[in-house]
């Protein structure tokens, strides 16, 4: 696995040079613009003893500059949960043979969805930036999730999903 500095997440996207997954692609509509052709999914790990895993996105992706979750469009015929594992491990190092998940929640517009995978860590892991999607990946207390500059979708999830994981 190649690993990237944060120094590598520049403002400008890094070349591709590989073919595209035919889901890698925007879907517009009545409530606005979404990345992921077959919908889109992310991973929100929490350890008890050090909080939720975010990722710091990098400055030239959509909404770029704010804290998220590790995600991204799932595969035609990808179920949301194995997608969500699958970007994470992609762009944080998240073993999926280490979490359980708790409970998912769904924000579906119609025309597009984004499933955001709760999930417990079952034993401490360091997540490892390895692509250039990342500006860093930082374990947040619960309470200091609210003082970052959140991506919007992320925003308006944040209070449910931290009502779920407090309860």
């Amino acid at each position: 696995m190649d690993h990237f500095p944060a120094s590598t997440a520049s403002s400008v996207p890094p070349v591709r040079t590989g073919p595209r997954d035919p889901g890698d692609a925007w879907v517009e509509g009545s409530r606005g613009r979404f990345w992921g052709r077959f919908g889109a999914a992310g991973v929100l790990a929490l350890d008890p003893g050090k909080g939720v895993l975010l990722q710091h996105r990098a400055v030239w992706s959509h909404n770029g500059g704010t804290w998220g979750l590790p995600g991204g469009a799932l595969h035609e015929g990808e179920e949301a949960v194995t997608g969500a594992l699958r970007e994470a491990y992609e762009e944080a190092a998240v073993p999926a043979d280490n979490v359980e998940v708790l409970f998912t929640s769904l924000l579906d517009v119609g025309y597009w969805s984004y499933t955001t995978v709760v999930v417990l860590v079952q034993e401490a892991f360091d997540p490892v930036i390895s692509d250039p999607e990342s500006l860093e990946l930082r374990w947040v207390p619960l309470p200091e999730v609210s003082g970052l500059e959140l991506h919007p979708g992320f925003e308006a999830s944040w209070p449910d999903l931290r009502a779920r994981l407090e309860s």
